[in-house]
């Protein structure tokens, strides 16, 4: 039997982590979310710096392999006009759903996205669904039963 079917990584340790997946869509990112990556390369090459063992380094190197690309390929989008009122990448978006109290939510990049501190991804049905909607605006969101729906109360597209 061919080496190459024995081991398909040489270079890789059997208990190498395995690598993170990187999404298909475009890596749309906020200044928040531009900082966030910047932030994550920086503490994880401090780590690395501070000569952790060796598994404790592959699992860095793995992030780090994650983040670096992440940065390469982040696309800083900001909303075209902060006097619109129509929800696009970046809108802060007041909103009302079920009978709830209101509540805020921002449209970020998939690696900032963080739904319980109100910080939506872009490919999210929510942000999906409001996309382009104005105050006012009731939106259904994704294909659910019963149907979800959402009303657009305020939109901010002020960069911060």
């Amino acid at each position: 039997m061919s080496r190459a079917f024995v081991r398909e990584r040489e270079s890789e340790s059997p208990d190498a982590p395995p690598d993170l997946k990187i999404s298909a869509h475009p890596n749309r990112v906020t200044r928040r979310g531009q900082r966030l990556i910047d932030e994550n390369i920086a503490r994880i090459e401090a780590e690395l710096s501070a000569g952790p063992d060796d598994a404790r380094a592959a699992w860095l190197k793995r992030d780090l392999r994650y983040w670096s690309n992440r940065s390469a390929t982040a696309q800083l989008t900001e909303p075209l006009d902060p006097r619109s009122d129509e929800v696009t990448f970046g809108s802060r978006v007041k909103i009302a759903r079920d009978g709830h109290e209101p509540e805020t939510v921002e449209i970020v990049g998939e690696d900032e996205s963080d739904p319980a501190t109100g910080y939506v991804s872009w490919v999210a049905p929510l942000a999906v669904a409001m996309m382009g909607g104005q105050p006012g605006d009731k939106v259904v969101v994704g294909h659910r039963e019963p149907p979800l729906e959402v009303e657009i109360l305020e939109v901010d597209n002020r960069v911060t």
